[in-house]
């Protein structure tokens, strides 16, 4: 190929911008690999800018902050043993890219107040903390929406990876877009896509959502004991007493996880679980078996960063100035379109 043809792909290549972030809550677990294996696959085809929301973070841990520093550095390793690549996305925090701030302001100016309160997730979320004990009703919460809108655009991104969960807010988004382009009359933002993945949620040890807060998760990079451990956790065929009764796999969630992570063996799993010919303390064996056989490159990746913390800084830190360049040439054509 060409010099003047790969200039042209790489230039076709930066204008597709996809963008995505997560709260920097602590460790990751097994459940945010699919998510996070999406990324990597799309920072090979696209110009991918992913950001740890420390801002995010802080709308309803603000009386607690003290923890965030760390979580930004494990969640860092976590990607990084994840398969994201510093050579092809851009990986940092997101309140290291000073632009941000400039653009939530500016956009706050433009933003209705009705918009930010019928945001489905709002009444939801602070009746949820209430609930806990928590008053969640600051300016910060409430404008979540518009901060998060800010992060899209401040980097002009086309599509976003994202759950369902989060389409009110790619909505909102899209709307925002469309109003600033109107308001003054230049086409500054594309109208970002969400990019639905087809990633099945991995259920917990108990059935549930994999959450912390269930203690139903599995550390992503677990190492072998831990993952023994967890595993004797999981439940299975509640009809099951003893190793020879014949077991009921599809309510059993020892299964559920060799479907997924052990492919070769689950049929045969499968026909001696409902016969009575293998026990579940040996199914769990099986099953621990083969995810730490998965587990292990994502452990040794960690590992490997983990005992070079200067390195993963330069990351972080090569990360922003990429951001930070294409939210400066965004942030100059939003105050030329404003007259600023």
């Amino acid at each position: 190929m060409s010099t003047e043809n790969k200039a042209t792909e790489n230039n076709a290549v930066e204008n597709k911008a996809v963008l995505s972030g997560m709260r920097p809550t602590g460790r990751l677990h097994l459940g945010h690999y699919s998510v996070l294996e999406n990324w990597a696959a799309l920072q090979e085809q696209y110009d991918a800018y992913f950001f740890i929301a420390d801002y995010h973070a802080l709308t309803t841990a603000f009386d607690n902050s003290s923890s965030i520093a760390q979580n930004v550095y494990d969640m860092t390793l976590d990607w990084l043993a994840a398969g994201l690549d510093p050579e092809k996305s851009a990986i940092f925090v997101q309140s290291d890219v000073r632009e941000l701030a400039d653009m939530h302001i500016l956009f706050s100016m433009i933003t209705p107040l009705s918009w930010l309160e019928r945001v489905p997730t709002y009444k939801d979320q602070v009746n949820q903390f209430a609930n806990g004990g928590k008053d969640i009703m600051t300016y910060g919460f409430l404008g979540y929406p518009l901060l998060m809108a800010a992060d899209i655009l401040l980097y002009r991104a086309f599509g976003v990876p994202v759950g369902e969960d989060q389409l009110p807010h790619i909505e909102f988004c899209r709307e925002l877009a469309r109003r600033f382009n109107y308001l003054y009359k230049k086409q500054v933002f594309p109208e970002p896509q969400a990019l639905l993945s087809k990633i099945k949620q991995l259920p917990g040890l108990d059935g549930r959502k994999m959450s912390k807060s269930y203690d139903n998760y599995i550390i992503l990079g677990a190492d072998q004991k831990e993952i023994e451990q967890r595993v004797r956790q999981m439940l299975t065929d509640p009809a099951r007493i003893r190793k020879d009764d014949l077991g009921h796999p599809e309510v059993c969630m020892v299964y559920t996880y060799h479907k997924i992570y052990n492919l070769e063996e689950q049929a045969e799993i499968k026909c001696e679980c409902e016969k009575g010919g293998i026990g579940c303390v040996a199914c769990k064996k099986r099953l621990a078996a083969k995810l730490n056989e998965y587990m292990e490159p994502i452990r040794e990746r960690r590992e490997h960063f983990a005992g070079k913390p200067q390195q993963v800084q330069e990351i972080l830190q090569d990360g922003q100035q990429k951001a930070s360049r294409k939210a400066a040439e965004t942030l100059a054509l939003v105050r030329d379109a404003m007259g600023m």
